[in-house]
């Protein structure tokens, strides 16, 4: 039986590194909110005849009259164009149709004069109380998951003494993961134009349940341990636990990551943040399950942070009575 509980302070130690550096990261540069989260339009749009570089692009974008276009490859060739929001444009809510011709035809005009022919993949465009009301709802809809599994399984537990830690402990945990995959998401929007949409939030999601299932597969096993001879030390029934779980974790993950990197190597760009939105939170999650959540619940059974309080108030007493 291996000793993880023996070694909780460097398990949680290795995760709070990265927990921290993605607060961070956060803390500097923030999400780089893609369309849906604020007003605007975005194209795609693939040079066919020469070929043409971000800064290229961006001195058409210029004397085209948008000088606040944002421009990312996507592949040979291709770009993503985002600019402010262009009038007679077609909105990713509004019904179907013909449209007249907008800004949008003005553009690819003119770029089709300076590099020749092109092909526009997409176009949609979001005004700013439709971005708005996006970002409450996906602030919501992720509130509400962790709540909701708060209470989930606090009441699974129920039969086991204070099962409220259970469910924080797994709060905690998916908290570790998603805050990792947003710091991560931080760098490469201020080093690489990343931005987030909603299938950045729906990825989220999906990672939290992934963590969440594997975590309660270990608590799962704690409670059948300790409902089965509650005098077992609980260290010993967690290390326990987690031994008998960790093949079926690691064995698991391997099978899911195995099939995002497939798709990752043979997917198209639209897809690509949101696989790796899965590989970075499914790698953090199936470690979180081990190395924090059942981590903290040790910790917190044990009350090692009241001890560690309480020393910390006991030394500074100790420095306040020596001070002459």
């Amino acid at each position: 039986m291996l000793d993880f509980a023996g070694k909780r302070w460097w398990y949680l130690g290795f995760s709070g590194i990265f927990f921290v550096a993605a607060l961070v990261a956060l803390a500097m540069w923030g999400l780089k909110p893609g369309i849906e989260f604020t007003s605007g339009s975005t194209f795609t749009v693939q040079f066919l005849e020469r070929s043409v570089t971000q800064a290229e692009l961006r001195g058409a974008m210029r004397e085209l009259g948008h000088p606040e276009a944002r421009v990312q490859g996507s592949g040979e060739n291709t770009f993503i164009v985002r600019t402010n929001e262009l009038e007679n444009a077609p909105s990713l809510t509004a019904g179907a149709g013909p449209t007249p011709p907008g800004e949008i035809d003005d553009i690819e005009r003119g770029l089709r004069e300076r590099f020749g022919a092109l092909e526009r993949k997409d176009f949609a465009t979001v005004s700013g109380s439709v971005s708005s009301e996006i970002a409450r709802y996906a602030t919501f809809a992720v509130v509400a998951a962790a709540f909701a599994i708060l209470i989930y399984i606090w009441l699974a537990f129920r039969q086991l003494p204070k099962p409220y830690r259970y469910g924080a402990c797994a709060v905690i945990a998916l908290v570790h993961d998603a805050v990792i995959v947003m710091g991560l998401f931080a760098v490469l929007g201020e080093f690489r134009g990343v931005e987030v949409d909603t299938a950045f939030i729906t990825a989220i999601l999906t990672v939290i349940g992934f963590s969440v299932h594997d975590t309660i597969v270990v608590f799962d096993r704690i409670r059948e341990m300790v409902s089965h001879d509650p005098y077992v030390p609980f260290e010993e029934a967690v290390n326990a636990s987690l031994t008998e779980t960790l093949a079926r974790s690691i064995n698991t993950s391997l099978v899911v990551l195995l099939t995002i990197v497939s798709m990752l190597l043979i997917g198209g760009e639209t897809i690509r943040n949101f696989l790796l939105v899965l590989l970075v939170g499914i790698v953090a999650g199936t470690y979180s399950s081990i190395g924090v959540a059942s981590q903290v619940l040790v910790a917190w059974e044990n009350h090692d942070l009241a001890r560690a309080w309480r020393r910390l108030r006991g030394g500074r007493a100790e420095l306040a009575a020596e001070a002459p």
